[in-house]
């Protein structure tokens, strides 16, 4: 089965590409479409999709712009364009970006079935491809945990009966300084622990070389080798964001000091238990105090970020999104002052502080299922300038102070009250949804989702209801020419003004007025 995601902004050629995909691959095909590229997006970060028809020009974010940002998602998606433009400097950007093909409108019926055969081809190469190496990676893991795990488990219960010279030289970590990490996750049921377990491995393996221990209650230990001039702090940070990312549960990690002799390994493993036990219960990390001393300036900008910190987070839990909005600037401006503007360091203070947001707005709102919370780690792990590192943040305390405020006081939610205002007052000249979430506050992907959840309705729609409303009220005033109403909200051609008003209420502007006023055309 292959997930086909169509992308146009006219619905006739959705239609189109509908029909003849059915047609020709029935019972291979799941079919899903989208109007703009901001949709498409949400669309292909939900997971799932195999390849994607996109056209270049949409409102909004057009589709060499969606390209790039679906790619960054998932590399392996075919993308085939349908452009009614046939520069060159299109097809060249768009498979520079990773497009497959590249077609220009109108296209032959034939062509577009053989496009999408080829594509197929693609994708069952690419599943073929990842099939062998997770093969592969199942077999030779076997082993290994097992290994791991009885290292572990003679670390911390039977340090000085056994030899771990074997050890050490079957990992390859003979003579190396090290440090013990105890990773605790909370709320696992028994069914997932298995797969915690799995995502805690792969986390561990992407960032560094370690040995792991299999779950003892609800702690993993965890043995870190370190390599010249490799520093513990930034290593477990980075593991905590990943970790905090990909695991449903709370997350707390206590490291020890750094030790060279490996008799030392239970009393490492011990100093890591002590660290954890001085963690909040919200989740967090905590090092061996030798190895952080910190200067009194330190200090005292540590104890500025702590408290522009709570004041982030109370007013999160409050649902006042306009305090977070003021809360995330100067927890920001805090955060550059006390890392002294190491930029790995302030994504790092970033990220935890979303993952306590989002804490504290579940807290407060129980039914609060942040889907943008998927994107945060690439979105980190992708950017380093700093304004945009800010107004992603930004964006996303606000988010959650108002998905919090939605259990306050049951009303709907305060940026879709504030869009509706906005949206009535400027039907005429509204500007796309990506402009919109820019004068909100919040991500587009956010917006839309908002939007569908409290009025049942994507944005281009709610607009076009809003302003067939409008036109409705104005044609049954009749002071003013059909014409001018149709530009009065916001649609400049006045034949496709009347074709959505008939597509809508079943008869044209024009029969309408006649109906209410009984009058002529008015045309």
């Amino acid at each position: 089965m292959y997930n086909i995601l169509l992308t146009d902004d006219e619905q006739i050629v959705i239609d189109s590409l509908t029909m003849i995909l059915s047609k020709n691959f029935e019972g291979q095909i799941a079919l899903f479409s989208a109007s703009s590229g901001a949709k498409a997006l949400e669309i292909a970060r939900s997971g799932g999709i195999d390849i994607i028809f996109m056209d270049i020009h949409m409102p909004g974010m057009n589709g060499l712009e969606t390209i790039s940002l679906i790619k960054q998602i998932n590399p392996n998606i075919a993308i085939i364009i349908l452009s009614a433009y046939d520069q060159f400097q299109y097809a060249q950007e768009a498979l520079n970006l990773g497009a497959f093909k590249y077609l220009t409108k109108p296209v032959n019926r034939n062509l577009i079935v053989q496009t999408a055969r080829d594509a197929m081809n693609l994708v069952d190469s690419e599943r073929g491809k990842l099939t062998d190496s997770i093969e592969l990676h199942q077999k030779l893991s076997v082993v290994s945990t097992m290994v791991e795990s009885d290292f572990i488990y003679s670390c911390v219960f039977n340090n000085n009966a056994t030899d771990f010279s074997e050890y050490l030289n079957y990992f390859g970590i003979e003579g190396l300084p090290y440090f013990f990490a105890c990773v605790e996750i909370s709320g696992v049921s028994n069914d997932k622990r298995y797969d915690v377990y799995v995502k805690v491995r792969d986390v561990l393996s992407s960032k560094c070389r370690c040995v792991t221990g299999s779950f003892m209650g609800d702690r993993i230990g965890v043995f870190f080798p370190l390599a010249q001039n490799e520093n513990p702090g930034d290593l477990i940070k980075e593991i905590y964001t990943l970790l905090a990312t990909k695991i449903s549960g709370k997350v707390k990690i206590g490291a020890s000091k750094t030790e060279r002799d490996i008799k030392n390994a239970q009393g490492a493993y011990n100093e890591a238990a002590s660290s954890l036990a001085k963690i909040p219960d919200d989740g967090g990390i905590f090092l061996y105090a030798e190895e952080n001393p910190s200067s009194e300036k330190n200090f005292s900008e540590d104890s500025m970020l702590e408290k522009s910190l709570s004041k982030l987070i109370a007013a999160v839990k409050a649902g006042n999104a306009l305090g977070a909005q003021q809360g995330s600037k100067d927890y920001f401006e805090c955060l550059k002052a006390a890392r002294q503007g190491q930029l790995d360091k302030i994504k790092g203070g970033l990220f935890e502080s979303l993952v306590k947001e989002r804490s504290a707005a579940s807290q407060a709102n129980p039914n609060f299922k942040d889907d943008g919370a998927s994107g945060d780690f690439s979105f980190f792990a992708q950017t380093n300038n700093l304004e945009e590192l800010e107004k992603y943040f930004s964006e996303r305390s606000v988010e959650c102070a108002s998905a919090a405020s939605l259990s306050k006081n049951g009303e709907e939610n305060p940026i879709v009250q504030k869009a509706r205002k906005f949206i009535d007052a400027n039907l005429s000249d509204l500007p796309s949804l990506e402009g919109l979430a820019e004068i909100m506050g919040v991500s587009p992907f956010y917006l839309s989702k908002l939007f569908k959840e409290q009025t049942g309705e994507t944005y281009i729609n709610y607009v076009t209801s809003a302003r067939l409303e409008k036109a409705k009220k104005l044609l049954a005033d009749g002071a003013l020419i059909i014409k001018e109403i149709s530009a009065g909200v916001g649609y400049n051609d006045q034949n496709y003004f009347s074709k959505l008003f008939r597509q809508k209420y079943g008869e044209t502007p024009s029969e309408y007025r006649s109906r209410m006023l009984g009058k002529g055309d008015g045309e």
